[in-house]
């Protein structure tokens, strides 16, 4: 069984970093996408970065571009969501999400959780003024 658990969250200061965590156990990492969501409050979940390895596509969000990286620790079957230099509109509960065999084009395209097949619990991080 695929699971995710994220990790990570909590308060920070803006202008600060902080890094999530995504441990992804039951699955053998070949192809495969990743991707990061975040709901803020009162507002609909949206697609912070997708990596696909079947095609090596990258997307990152506008606002969030030069300012978070995503990657993956193989050896450590975890996925990684590095955000720096953050404001308080980056608040929200982030998810984590994995799709074992993703179409070529699968993160220039998709932006919805729904198309993943496993995703996480969610992690809360509020950036404080």
């Amino acid at each position: 069984e695929v699971q995710l658990v994220e990790s990570g969250g909590g308060l920070v200061q803006a202008g600060g970093s902080q890094r999530l965590s995504c441990a992804v156990s039951g699955f053998t990492f070949d192809d495969y996408a990743i991707g990061w969501f975040r709901q803020a409050p009162g507002k609909e979940r949206e697609t912070i970065s997708c990596i696909s390895t079947y095609d090596g596509t990258v997307y990152y969000l506008d606002s969030v571009k030069g300012r978070f990286t995503s990657s993956t620790d193989i050896a450590k079957n975890t996925v990684y969501l590095q955000m720096n230099n953050l404001k308080p509109e980056d608040t929200g509960v982030y998810y984590c999400a994995l799709n074992r065999n993703p179409f070529s084009g699968f993160c220039s395209t998709v932006r919805t959780l729904e198309l993943y097949d496993y995703y996480a619990q969610g992690t809360r991080v509020t950036v404080s003024s």
